[in-house]
């Protein structure tokens, strides 16, 4: 690539330092090149805290993390010293966190980074610092200005899944659950299969709500009164959308060969798929940004930070992943 991606520091008491370590560790020479934006000293204390012999370099700019990487993990000072330790967060780092996303955000639509990698952010600590977001996702639309609603895509190797409705509690999705909603997605959807994963008529596969997809209403009507009418806007577009198919039974191997995305209702049946299939490597993407935002699909895992245990399978999947749908955009510019 040209340019370098770039990693933001997450929860610096989670597992996201440790897992960039690890993988410039284990496999620098076969990952895009990126710089993390953190501290680097709190970078220094974990290597030698895990025994990991990796040199930290400073860098002023995202320009000079390309010559860097082969030798030494380049590091974006954030601009404040971390008070959390793995395990235990702060909220008086939210600022830091915060600033770290900003900053690849600026990078990005400045064209001084190919795109983003987020690492894991613990909302809790940052809503008792004053955070109002709903999440990661959210924070970055308003910093792209984003004239329409983000839209999430999980990722994991022949599979594609999309949350219609995201972090609700299941009553309160099937309340929220709306046409306006699916067709939103979709077109998104349909849009960056073209442009980001390079596939030229994309089929799109929409789940039932109910059990059976309702059995004609039999156990519920949203799919009668919700999902065909979203369907048949999609198709009205000139989107091939199919459905709405019994979610119990779309996504066994051989039906997953017939589509290239599932937009799925609700947040555990897009995320229960990928996670059985590879729990270790799912790859969370922000689709309707004008830049190319991936993230590792686990959170800060508190429990092991620090402790050397975490596997960065999913963090290596988003540097590839972003950088591949960054190489895609690049060309069609």
């Amino acid at each position: 690539m040209g340019l370098p991606l770039a990693v933001t520091m997450g929860e610096p008491a989670g597992i996201g330092g440790e897992i960039a370590l690890r993988a410039w560790l284990e496999h620098c020479r076969d990952l895009p090149g990126f710089y993390l934006i953190d501290d680097p000293d709190r970078l220094i204390r974990l290597a030698g805290r895990l025994g990991w012999p990796i040199p930290i370099r400073t860098i002023k700019n995202p320009a000079e993390a390309l010559t860097v990487f082969g030798d030494a993990l380049p590091v974006l000072p954030v601009g404040r010293q971390i008070r959390g330790e793995p395990g235990r967060p702060e909220p008086e780092d939210a600022p830091a966190i915060l600033g770290a996303i900003e900053a690849a955000v600026n990078d990005v639509l400045g064209r001084r980074a190919a795109a983003i990698v987020t690492n894991p952010i613990h909302k809790e600590s940052l809503y008792r610092a004053g955070f109002r977001h709903p999440g990661h996702t959210e924070y970055l639309a308003e910093l792209a200005r984003s004239d329409e609603p983000p839209v999430m895509m999980l990722v994991c190797p022949g599979l594609r899944t999309v949350p219609i409705t995201i972090h609700l509690a299941l009553r309160h999705a099937i309340e929220a659950l709306s046409a306006v909603a699916i067709v939103q997605a979709g077109r998104v959807t349909e849009q960056a299969l073209r442009r980001d994963f390079g596939i030229i008529a994309p089929v799109l596969a929409v789940a039932g709500l109910n059990p059976h997809a309702g059995e004609a209403g039999s156990l519920g009507r949203e799919e009668i009164d919700i999902i065909e009418p979203a369907l048949a806007q999609l198709r009205a577009g000139g989107i091939d959308a199919r459905g709405p198919l019994p979610p119990d039974t779309m996504f066994h191997a051989r039906a997953r060969e017939s589509y290239d995305a599932a937009l799925c209702m609700y947040h555990d049946q897009a995320l229960i798929p990928i996670k059985t299939i590879d729990f270790p490597g799912g790859v969370n993407v922000t689709l309707g940004l004008p830049f190319v935002r991936t993230s590792p699909e686990h959170g800060t895992a508190f429990p092991i930070a620090g402790r050397g245990e975490a596997r960065a399978d999913s963090f290596i999947a988003a540097l590839r992943l972003a950088a591949d749908m960054a190489a895609r955009r690049s060309a069609d510019r």
